[in-house]
């Protein structure tokens, strides 16, 4: 089956549980509903997929990787809530509608966010996530060293302090790394901490998501520059009107090609064994520079 038509069935099955699981365990106070509105909107659910596809690798009940995809969305809807807020990225509008401040307002917007940040680790601690605390106790552990100040709170500070700056190469894959690809290796690693994988495993899981990560976040800064609202469902061209530092923004589009195609490279040629085992993986490398062609 083509890669995106498998995508596609993970988000419509997920997109069912997720809003049937927020709306039994939230109110229908204002806040909840902003929590739902900013979380049930539209986008690709490419982290639960990998979820998933780790999962899969795996043989892990749906139940038990269902609520790691639960959490992992709630944390993604969180990060963009926050990310379009005035004091950040100032946007009005995310994946074609208005965003969570606009909807509602900034107070509720912000405490959305809070909420939906705090609802992943209840899932997570939860004993319906996985009878071992143990190993809800490792998730945990996990998912906050992947928030915190080295990882998408400490990238995302780096993308505003890097605005209207001249910043190097090297300065902003690590900005890349730690905003976007760190939550895209928790996806990754999840599934095979659960299963009890070994440390090399773990590592080439962690891996992935780093490569993946760091493609997915390259393709989205290009897909800004030359993309219209209706296709990105936000405001297009902001990163370049506002001085964001980009790879696009030092490099062609040919040479981040190139760039890409070497980091593919490198990652294939140190894992083989494990992409030999596991075709998927390897589609899923490409997808990324699928979307940008």
């Amino acid at each position: 089956m083509q890669l995106n038509k498998l995508i596609n069935a993970e988000k419509k099955e997920f997109d069912r549980s997720y809003i049937k699981f927020l709306q039994s365990h939230l109110s229908k106070e204002v806040l909840s509903k902003a929590m739902i509105y900013g979380s049930i909107n539209g986008g690709k659910r490419i982290r639960p997929f990998l979820v998933s596809t780790f999962a899969k690798i795996s043989k892990i009940k749906k139940k038990s990787y269902r609520r790691i995809s639960f959490a992992i969305e709630s944390i993604h809807s969180y990060s963009l809530i926050h990310d379009d807020l005035p004091s950040m990225d100032n946007d009005d509008y995310r994946r074609g509608k208005l965003s969570t401040h606009k909807k509602f307002n900034e107070a509720v917007a912000i405490l959305a966010g809070d909420a939906l940040h705090d609802l992943a680790f209840e899932i997570l601690s939860d004993i319906k996530t996985h009878p071992s605390s143990k190993k809800r106790i490792l998730i945990i552990n996990e998912l906050a060293k992947t928030l915190g100040s080295q990882g998408l709170a400490g990238g995302q500070s780096l993308d505003l302090l890097y605005e209207n700056n001249i910043v190097s190469t090297s300065k902003i894959i690590k900005m890349y790394k730690m905003k976007t690809s760190k939550l895209f290796s928790f996806c990754c690693v999840a599934p095979f901490i659960i299963a009890n994988k070994n440390k090399k495993e773990i590592k080439f899981a962690y891996d992935f998501g780093q490569i993946f990560g760091l493609l997915f976040q390259i393709t989205d800064d290009l897909l800004d520059e030359d993309q219209d609202f209706k296709s990105l469902g936000k405001t297009p061209g902001k990163d370049k009107k506002q001085g964001k530092s980009t790879l696009s923004s030092l490099k062609n589009r040919e040479k981040i090609k190139i760039f890409c195609m070497n980091e593919i490279k490198k990652f294939e040629n140190r894992n083989k064994k494990y992409l030999i085992k596991n075709h998927l993986l390897k589609r899923l490398i490409y997808y990324n520079l699928e979307r940008f062609n």
